[in-house]
């Protein structure tokens, strides 16, 4: 019988562009990943994962699902419903005293969405946009899908892991197109002082470039309320979330405030990029801006923020030392050179050992990259004691 297959002279394999083949792994996903399948012996412990273990709370679930029954089911136009959008605006003026005009908000499908908005109307091939380093790693792979890239600054406990005035100042070059600054921010969960970020935009501003913040975890802090970005004026691009305040990852609803001159592109482009958010999850979130459903939110901050003070000096007393002590979001960022120079290899060590979860520090730069690891806090506290007791006998054990 003859070969019926057909060949393709001169062809060798798949194409993958240079985008696709910059993109960076994710390995908070591959962790997880081994986690899930370590799960099904009960073995698990997740301190690796980026999300609230609180669940969306039953009245905002209870708005979608009376959405749902009355027909919310369509597309909906794209900017968002004008509902959503002017509780937005409301909890600026309520919560910040800062006034931003509905028709300046953008409702998103998640922060990520937000994010590929903001970098499509600003960046073009070969642009710069400073970040710090460590930092969280999709905004760098949504830069290099733009075609520009990430100028990482390393910074330190020093600096509490945040970009200053003068760091911007001192590495801004000749590509730079702007700064993208998260506060709080993941992996350290620490914040930029407010005083700090009006002199960062003043230099982004006299050096002609656009300012993004990003502020996914701004209701998540513990010892101080910071002022929004909105707050430094109306050039500046602000991204946020209803993924981690209001533990609803999973319904992918962001939303972002655009300064007016770019309002129009990004319209445009978020309709042929996602036509519009989820029609359920919108309603959702507007019931998620409740004053009912901020109380749930509240107690919950708080929980977290007793978390946040029990894991902190219970690394310390393990031998793990926690660099600079976190302010917000859910996040320890732990030093572990006395230990290890290679967290990969620890993290995956620990995990197979001991089956508790955590991310390496690979995932968030470059800067002492491979001596430091996170901790997520968003496990009960019963269920953190067990795994910080694991950790503990894990690296004892290392050390004979």
């Amino acid at each position: 019988m003859s070969d019926s297959r057909v060949i393709t002279p001169g062809f060798h394999g798949p194409r993958i562009s240079t985008r696709g083949q910059l993109i960076e792994p994710f390995y908070a996903v591959a962790i997880f990943r081994e986690a899930m399948e370590m799960a099904h012996e009960g073995r698990s412990i997740f301190m690796s994962v980026g999300e609230p273990d609180f669940p969306t709370p039953a009245r905002v679930v209870g708005a979608a699902v009376a959405a749902l029954r009355r027909g919310e089911t369509h597309y909906t136009v794209p900017t968002g419903i004008p509902e959503l959008r002017r509780a937005i605006a409301r909890q600026y003026q309520e919560r910040y005293g800062v006034t931003v005009p509905a028709e300046r908000i953008l409702v998103t499908v998640g922060a990520s969405g937000a994010l590929a908005l903001t970098f499509g109307v600003l960046a073009e091939p070969g642009d710069e946009f400073l970040m710090a380093d460590p930092g969280y790693p999709s905004n760098r792979a949504l830069m290099t899908f733009c075609g520009a890239s990430a100028n990482l600054v390393p910074v330190g406990a020093a600096e509490r892991f945040q970009l200053t005035a003068e760091l911007v100042d001192r590495h801004w070059t000749p590509t730079t197109r702007g700064v993208m600054v998260a506060s709080p921010a993941n992996p350290t969960g620490t914040t930029i002082p407010d005083a700090e970020l009006r002199a960062i935009h003043d230099v982004v501003r006299a050096r002609g470039g656009t300012l993004i913040v990003d502020e996914i975890y701004h209701g998540l802090t513990y010892d101080s309320t910071p002022q929004t970005g909105a707050a430094l004026g109306d050039d500046v691009f602000v991204v946020n979330s209803f993924s981690k305040y209001y533990c609803m990852t999973g319904w992918r609803l962001g939303w972002m405030v655009v300064p007016e001159p770019y309002f129009d592109a990004v319209e445009r482009m978020s309709q042929h990029m996602f036509i519009a958010p989820p029609a359920p999850s919108q309603w959702a979130g507007v019931e998620a801006l409740a004053p009912e459903s901020t109380a749930i939110y509240e107690r919950q901050r708080e929980e977290l923020h007793r978390r946040r003070d029990f894991v902190v000096p219970a690394l310390s007393a393990i031998g793990l030392e926690v660099a600079c002590k976190p302010d917000g979001a859910f996040y320890v960022y732990v030093d572990c050179s006395a230990h290890t120079h290679d967290t990969w290899h620890f993290v995956r060590d620990l995990l197979h050992a001991t089956g508790v979860a955590v991310t390496p520090g690979r995932d968030f730069g470059q800067h002492r990259a491979s001596e430091f690891l996170r901790i997520s806090y968003t496990c009960p506290l019963p269920q953190m004691e067990e795994a910080l007791g694991r950790i503990a006998s894990f690296v004892e054990g290392r050390r004979k």
